[in-house]
């Protein structure tokens, strides 16, 4: 289990104690934290690896990964937001899917029906629109590369090379896995849009330029 964190200590220990009591192995990547988080997840007994400085999502993501990949018996990998968006039995369900199922990759989906409860009219409208203006997206039948629960085998991980610091990272990452051919899989889950997690929401400009990085790299498709 692979968790970004970066100014999350209000809602980190119990994010974490829900982790651990169903997944054993979980590395959190501090990313330049102000605010003690790093020493929350040192407490609560979680593999702590620490930026210096605030490196963005993707950098995490990728450092995480390297970190995670290379522990003794490691076959599957999980992304999961350290905001408490994320629901522990979805990850879990995710997980028993690559275990069972003809798949490399399972990502995480808000969209497996309508607009979710909570969900911001206007985001749900980003990122509907970021996968109606990427022709790889639509090919791949993807309905929701931005949603940070994803999944998959240690191989998958230990060839992705994620650039993109920021949040570019998601658009990089579909690339490539389409580019490698790995069977993607989708899993609806739920999202918990609390009045903490819409604070820290994404600004207009951020969900202009999700659109703007998808449409580019679809045509790169």
């Amino acid at each position: 289990m692979v968790v970004p964190v970066h100014n999350e200590a209000p809602v980190l220990p119990g994010v974490l104690a829900e982790l651990l009591a169903v997944f054993p192995h979980v590395v959190c990547v501090d990313d330049g934290s102000t605010d003690g988080s790093g020493e929350v997840v040192r407490r609560s007994g979680a593999h702590l690896v620490t930026h210096p400085l605030n490196l963005g999502q993707g950098a995490a993501l990728q450092t995480g990964l390297e970190y995670a990949r290379s522990m003794p018996g490691a076959g599957i990998l999980v992304t999961f937001d350290a905001d408490g968006q994320h629901a522990v039995h979805d990850a879990a369900a995710m997980v028993e899917r690559l275990r069972t199922e003809p798949l490399d990759v399972v990502l995480g989906t808000r969209f497996g029906g309508e607009r979710p409860a909570g969900m911001p009219l206007l985001r749900a409208a980003v990122l509907r629109a970021a996968v109606r203006l990427s022709p790889r997206l639509r090919r791949l039948g993807l309905t929701d590369t931005h949603n940070g629960l994803r999944a998959f085998t240690v191989d998958v991980a230990r060839r992705l090379d994620l650039r993109a610091s920021r949040m570019g990272h998601a658009s990089e990452l579909v690339a490539q896995l389409d580019e490698q051919g790995w069977r993607i899989g989708e899993q609806p889950v739920q999202i918990a849009y609390t009045e903490y997690s819409r604070a820290k929401g994404q600004h207009l400009l951020n969900g202009v330029n999700i659109i703007v990085e998808g449409m580019a790299r679809g045509r790169r498709a």
